[in-house]
């Protein structure tokens, strides 16, 4: 990262809520052909989340604390905050002082970014301003949010104007709402009797793989782009009798993640 930071554009895209076994069954049956293209080898790695629900993972996440490998650690981390004892900061990892990854960047030359989705965004209070009161650039409107069929393109509109304005490298985060409940309207048939499941988790995912398009190139248009797009936690369906989150259930930890470069002009 000490490498990528200074010379690429950055972008963190979290699907908010998206679950590891829905992501993966889309991928597998060729249903999100974008993130196919983007992702490495066309593959989710599945990772844990560092929170069960939006607020903790994403305070844990812009603090540099990523969703984390399943597998036995210690895991290096691309970015963290410097303190003593560390075990997962190493030389490839880029470093800084400040309390938070959006103020390290911006310390670092960045000019950030923030479009909310989910309520912890919203700056309607002073919780849902905690986290892009973070970024030197924020925005939330109700279009972006989780009860808008069409809140993932508001969002790239707002994310658009925002990126063709700024003068130096930028940070662009993104949190997509449109996989959080209610999603049931991303179905054809989908009815509120009928209220929210897998199937519609799987539709809203299909629907923002239609669109991520447009954030890639974006963010590739002016400079090299690195990407990482994840999940900041799952959602229960019923299983074991659960529905929703904050909760210590698999579906909830388990999340796909994904990091790769952009080429400049590649996702033209």
């Amino acid at each position: 990262m000490n490498e990528i930071v200074g010379s690429h554009d950055l972008l963190l895209v979290t699907l908010d809520t998206l679950r590891y076994d829905v992501a993966e069954e889309l991928m597998a049956a060729g249903r999100l052909p974008t993130l196919e293209r983007a992702l490495p080898g066309g593959r989710w790695e599945r990772r844990h989340s560092p929170g069960s629900f939006t607020y903790a993972a994403h305070a844990a996440i812009l603090a540099g604390f990523l969703p984390t490998p399943v597998a036995p650690g210690p895991h290096p981390r691309l970015f963290a905050a410097a303190f003593h004892g560390s075990e997962t900061t190493v030389p490839r990892t880029w470093m800084f002082d400040e309390p938070n990854l959006p103020e390290g960047l911006a310390g670092a030359g960045y000019h950030t970014i923030c479009i909310g989705g989910v309520g912890f965004f919203n700056k309607r209070t002073p919780l849902g301003s905690t986290l892009p009161g973070m970024f030197a650039e924020s925005h939330w409107e109700q279009s972006f949010g989780v009860t808008s069929p069409t809140s993932f393109e508001a969002q790239i509109e707002c994310a658009e104007r925002a990126v063709a304005g700024a003068a130096g490298p930028v940070f662009l985060f993104v949190n997509v709402s449109a996989l959080h409940q209610p999603n049931w309207f991303h179905l054809p048939e989908g009815t509120r009797e009928r209220g929210d499941g897998h199937a519609g988790h799987a539709a809203a995912l299909e629907y923002v793989d239609r669109h991520i398009g447009r954030l890639f190139a974006a963010m590739s248009a002016r400079r090299p782009g690195f990407a990482i797009v994840c999940s900041d936690h799952g959602t229960a369906y019923g299983e074991d009798g659960y529905t929703g989150h904050r909760i210590g259930h698999e579906v909830v930890w388990t999340v796909p993640y994904g990091e790769f470069t952009m080429n400049r002009g590649e996702w033209r």
